[in-house]
């Protein structure tokens, strides 16, 4: 006997309806890679550095000016701008190349980190998240029955109930700190 897989799909629909619902937008992965941008970085000023403090100047602009040179003669037909330009942008990838490969070979080192870092932030920020979007959900419901109570209120209780209102106002419910609002 032969046992399948259980779809959870009925035979008239493509895929369960998703209800739109107030969830938390902060994920693991988007923090990692927040972290690993800056790290990227990080890793090019660093590379720079290394290549422009460590080698010496002429290693950078001899060694690799006759390395660019070499790889110039290649191109056959060119004019002398044209080849003198070629030479400059070859020159300027080899540059590229050394700071990139330094930043790759850092970003790699702190991967630990980063993962653990991310992990942390993550947490961090999706609990204040949790925590602003449970209060606007209490907030949403306090002035939705505030509202009903206002339809059906004689004038003392309107007073008492814009007295409660601008209460409300005065505790609206804070925007976490990591937001950047327009």
């Amino acid at each position: 006997m032969r046992i399948g897989a259980v779809n959870n799909y009925s035979f008239g629909t493509s895929a369960p309806v998703k209800k739109p619902d107030d969830s938390n937008p902060i994920s693991s992965k988007g923090e990692k890679a927040l972290l690993v941008k800056g790290t990227f970085i990080a890793g090019l000023g660093l590379g720079a550095r290394l290549l422009f403090e460590l080698m010496d100047g002429d290693f950078v602009f001899e060694t690799l000016g006759k390395k660019a040179e070499k790889i110039n003669k290649k191109n056959n037909g060119l004019s002398k701008n044209k080849k003198f330009l070629t030479g400059v942008g070859i020159w300027a990838g080899l540059v590229m190349m050394f700071i990139g490969g330094f930043a790759a070979l850092y970003t790699m080192f702190k991967a630990p980190k980063i993962n653990y870092q991310g992990n942390i932030n993550s947490f961090k920020k999706g609990k204040d998240m949790d925590v602003y979007i449970k209060g606007n959900a209490v907030e949403k419901e306090i002035y939705t029955q505030m509202n009903e109570k206002a339809k059906n209120a004689d004038d003392e209780e309107k007073a008492k109930l814009q007295a409660q209102y601008m209460q409300m106002k005065a505790a609206k419910n804070r925007v976490p700190d990591f937001i950047k609002l327009k």
